[in-house]
């Protein structure tokens, strides 16, 4: 049965989106920070900074030697306790329009193209997503799919996953013209879709996996690799105090926001936070 009481929340990730860009590049969202309309916090993102292991530390606040998804080959189903399985056990609903990675770390894997891509089942842990497996799908198009989800199931917690930053630093290097344009490019379409968003009572969190170096690498523990930018859009952020934290830290902070009790394994928070 659905539970009401959560705090609507939409996580949007901006894979290989380093900080120092996302200052530069990220015209609206700053704007709105200039405008105390939101919060910016650094975030220091875990070793190996790469996609899947860091999805898996994002959505469960394990570190990966515990996880055991160690690489971006580790295809296997997340073992863990994530927000999905949180919100779902609590009666909420659950959305994603994210890399197919998401679908075999907490639905099914590996991912099939011919059954994955669109799911609509109430017993899963993603009860609602659409899922892509090409780096250059377009972020106009996974926009586009994040608001159908928005509109039609209206989940109380969403992850809205865009590879296109990614895609193009390790074509082109994060000095490039092309990755600045890429960042610039969907801070105009998040422009378009994240006040409709706050306004049909949604908060929104915009965050990197991991960053992206001068010769078009991550994985490492370099700066451009592990500082990403958190951008808070919700009523709460005045209660977070830090203006650095760890990545660890955002999956327990992210169920403050959601109103749910975290998983015993995630880190403990208050230090952060406000009361």
């Amino acid at each position: 049965m659905q539970n009401n009481s959560l705090d609507k929340l939409i996580l949007i990730i901006l894979d290989g989106c380093r900080y120092d860009t996302a200052i530069d590049q990220l015209g609206f969202l700053n704007h709105l920070v200039d405008h105390d309309l939101g919060k910016l916090v650094k975030v220091q993102s875990e070793m190996p900074s790469n996609s899947r292991p860091l999805y898996e530390v994002l959505m469960t606040g394990v570190p990966t030697y515990q996880t055991k998804i160690y690489s971006n080959f580790s295809v296997m189903r997340s073992k863990q306790t994530s927000i999905f399985d949180l919100v779902t056990a609590y009666g909420g609903k659950t959305g994603a329009a994210t890399y197919a990675w998401f679908s075999e770390l907490y639905n099914q894997a590996p991912y099939n193209i011919k059954t994955d891509r669109i799911q609509n089942d109430p017993e899963k842990l993603i009860q609602h997503g659409i899922f892509y497996n090409e780096d250059s799908y377009p972020d106009s198009h996974l926009f586009a799919d994040a608001n159908y989800l928005v509109q039609e199931y209206a989940p109380d917690f969403l992850v809205v996953h865009s590879m296109n930053i990614d895609d193009i630093g390790h074509k082109y290097t994060a000095v490039s013209r092309e990755y600045q344009q890429v960042v610039n490019r969907v801070d105009i379409i998040l422009a378009e879709v994240l006040p409709d968003w706050l306004e049909q009572g949604y908060q929104v969190v915009v965050t990197a996996d991991h960053g992206m170096d001068e010769f078009g690498l991550h994985g490492g523990s370099l700066e451009a690799h592990r500082a990403v930018p958190c951008y808070l859009f919700t009523e709460k952020r005045n209660q977070i105090t830090a203006k650095e934290i760890k990545q660890l830290d955002l999956a327990p902070l992210l169920c403050f926001f959601l109103g749910l009790a975290p998983a015993k394994e995630m880190n403990e928070i208050n230090h952060i936070i406000k009361e």
